[in-house]
C-alpha cells in the first residue's frame, strides 16, 4: 500500500472561531497551532500547508496557571549597551497589544522557515469580542469543552 501524499489542489481549508475567554494561554496555543498546520486531518502532509483559518476573540481574557501572571518575565534587548528591557505577562495582557501573547506562544510552536510563516498567517487574534471576519462564516471551535484542563476556573 502507498502512503498518501496530499496535492495543495486538494486541501480544503475551513474558517475556525475560538473565543479566549477563560482559557488556559498554553493548551489553547497547542491546539491552534495543531489547527494551522492541519494535524488533526486525516490527509496530513508535513510539507504542504493542510491547515485551517483560525480567528481567535477575547485574547486580552486568557488565562495562565500558577503564578505566572506575575512571576512570569519577557526579555528583549534593544542592541545597545545595557538595553535589556523586560516586561511581564500582566503588563503585557493588560496593555494595548495583548494578543501578541497567544500569537507568539503559537509561532514558538509552528516550524520555523517558509512553511512554518505560511500557516502562521492563517491565523487571526483580537483582542476584544469583534473580528472582521464575518463574510467568512467561521465554525465555533469550543476548546473549552474538549477537555476540563482548559478552562481556568478562578
Amino acid at each position: 500500500m502507498k502512503t498518501y501524499s496530499a496535492k495543495p489542489s486538494e486541501v480544503e481549508s475551513k474558517w475556525l472561531l475560538i473565543d479566549a475567554e477563560g482559557l488556559v494561554l498554553g493548551r489553547l496555543a497547542s491546539i491552534i497551532a495543531n489547527r494551522l498546520r492541519g494535524k488533526h486531518k486525516p490527509m496530513f502532509t508535513p510539507n504542504i500547508n493542510c491547515g485551517d483559518h483560525v480567528v481567535v476573540i477575547n485574547a486580552e481574557k486568557v488565562a495562565l496557571t500558577g503564578k505566572k501572571l506575575t512571576d512570569k518575565v519577557f526579555y528583549w534587548h534593544t542592541g545597545y549597551p545595557g538595553g535589556i528591557k523586560s516586561r511581564t505577562a500582566e503588563k503585557i495582557l493588560g496593555g494595548d497589544n495583548p494578543e501578541r501573547m497567544i500569537m507568539k506562544a503559537v509561532q514558538r510552536m509552528i516550524p520555523r522557515g517558509a512553511l512554518g510563516r505560511e500557516q502562521f498567517s492563517n491565523l487571526r487574534v483580537y483582542p476584544g469580542a469583534e473580528h472582521p471576519h464575518e463574510a467568512q462564516n467561521p465554525e465555533v471551535l469550543d476548546v473549552a469543552s474538549m477537555n476540563s484542563k482548559n478552562v481556568r476556573r478562578a
